[in-house]
C-alpha cells in the first residue's frame, strides 16, 4: 500500500522504524524487517545505527532502489553548510549516494537555512522528498515565509491519545502528507478497553488495530520493534480495514497526552 507525495514521489504506508536499535543490532533487525516484507525504512542521525541500517539493506539484497530510506538531520547539523555536511555523512553510513526522503528533525531557529540546503540537494537529485519532522503549524507556517518547496512530509507523534486534529487538517489542506512516530504509545495502547474490544471484533492484536487506524486515517506509520515476531505482527495489516465507526470511535479517545516531547519546549 502507497501514498502519493505532493511531488509524485511514492511512499510505502507502512515502514520500519529503527530508533533506540544499537547500531550492532541494526543490520539484522532491518534485514528481518525487509525480508517480511516492509519496503520503507526510517532512521535518523541521532539513532546512531545509519551504518547498521545501511549493512542491513545492502546484505538484505533486496535492490537499493526498491527500499523506500529516511533519514533525519539532527539538531546540532542545523545551518546550511552544516545541512550539507551532515547529508553526506548520512549516505556514507547509509552506503547510498541518495535518500528517498530527508526530514529537519525538530524545528529549531536554523530552520530557514537548513531547509535551503534540503532544496539544493533535492534539486539535485540527491533527495527524492524533502520534509520535516514534529513541526507545529506555526513552525511550518514560518518556514514557508522563505522555503521555496513546500515540505512533502511531516512525522509527528499520532496516537490514539493524540490525534492532533487542527494540525492534521492543516497538512491536508496544505498537501503535506502526514507520518506517525511511536504509533503504539511505548506499549501504553494495551491500557485503553475500546482497543481490546476492537481487537476481539477484527480478530487482530491491539497493535494491528493501530497500524490499520493509522492507514485509514490516511497517516504513513513507522512500528518499531525488535522482536521477530512482532515485526512480522505490525506488517500483517493488509487483510482487513475498519470500519468508519469504529474510526470515529478511536478518534474520540484523544486526550492531547503525548509519550514524547513537545515540539515548542523541546530542546536536546
Amino acid at each position: 500500500m502507497i501514498k502519493k507525495l505532493s511531488n509524485g514521489v511514492e511512499i510505502p504506508m507502512i515502514g520500519y522504524g529503527t530508533f533506540k536499535i544499537p547500531n550492532d543490532q541494526a543490520d539484522e533487525a532491518v534485514k528481518l524487517a525487509i525480508n517480511v516484507g516492509y519496503r520503507h525504512i526510517d532512521t535518523a542521525a541521532i539513532y546512531r545505527n545509519e551504518a547498521g541500517v545501511g549493512k542491513g539493506i545492502k546484505d538484505s539484497r533486496v535492490a537499493r532502489e526498491d527500499i523506500f530510506l529516511t533519514t533525519k538531520c539532527w539538531n546540532d547539523d542545523q545551518g546550511y553548510k552544516k545541512a550539507l555536511d551532515a547529508f553526506e555523512q548520512s549516505c556514507r553510513r547509509l552506503q547510498t549516494d541518495y535518500i528517498d526522503l530527508y526530514l529537519i528533525h525538530w524545528p529549531k531557529p536554523q530552520n530557514s537555512e537548513t531547509w535551503k540546503a534540503f532544496e539544493e540537494l533535492y534539486m539535485k537529485g540527491r533527495i527524492r522528498a524533502i520534509g520535516v519532522s514534529n513541526f507545529h503549524q506555526h513552525h511550518l507556517q514560518e518556514l514557508m515565509k522563505t522555503a521555496k518547496i513546500k515540505p512533502m512530509v511531516n512525522q509527528i507523534e499520532y496516537t490514539p491519545r493524540l490525534t492532533q486534529t487542527s494540525l492534521k487538517e492543516y497538512l491536508m489542506k496544505e498537501g503535506v502528507a502526514m507520518e506517525s512516530w511511536s504509533p503504539l504509545m511505548k506499549g501504553k495502547i494495551s491500557d485503553i478497553p475500546l482497543l481490546h474490544a476492537l481487537s476481539a471484533k477484527y480478530k487482530k492484536t491491539i497493535a494491528q488495530i493501530v497500524i490499520r487506524w493509522n492507514i485509514d486515517t490516511d497517516v504513513i506509520v513507522i512500528p518499531k520493534s525488535v522482536t521477530e515476531s512482532r515485526i512480522k505482527e505490525n506488517f500483517d495489516i493488509f487483510d482487513f480495514q475498519l470500519n468508519q465507526e469504529d474510526i470515529e470511535a478511536i478518534n474520540k479517545l484523544n486526550l492531547n497526552h503525548r509519550t514524547g516531547p513537545d515540539p515548542d519546549s523541546f530542546d536536546f
